[in-house]
């Protein structure tokens, strides 16, 4: 690395919304970080995660626009 053209990396307090904090190494100057999630409260890290009713969006678009068959022409 040159000289002089590299900011300083320190170590940086990171504070989330839920609370939890935890120390890593940043070059942000004022040595702490608020975070909106991290991995203590994020639902994939939780195992709380929602799965998406694509099935419901299907059978509302089948029902709205029809069920149209593969070999099917205008």
């Amino acid at each position: 690395m040159k000289r002089e053209i590299h900011p300083e990396y320190v170590e940086t307090q990171v504070s989330c919304t839920c609370g939890a904090s935890f120390t890593t190494r940043s070059t942000i100057e004022s040595g702490s970080i608020r975070a909106d999630v991290c991995s203590e409260c994020h639902p994939f890290y939780t195992g709380k995660q929602k799965i998406l009713d694509t099935g419901g969006r299907v059978a509302r678009f089948e029902a709205r626009f029809g069920k149209a068959s593969a070999g099917s022409t205008k």
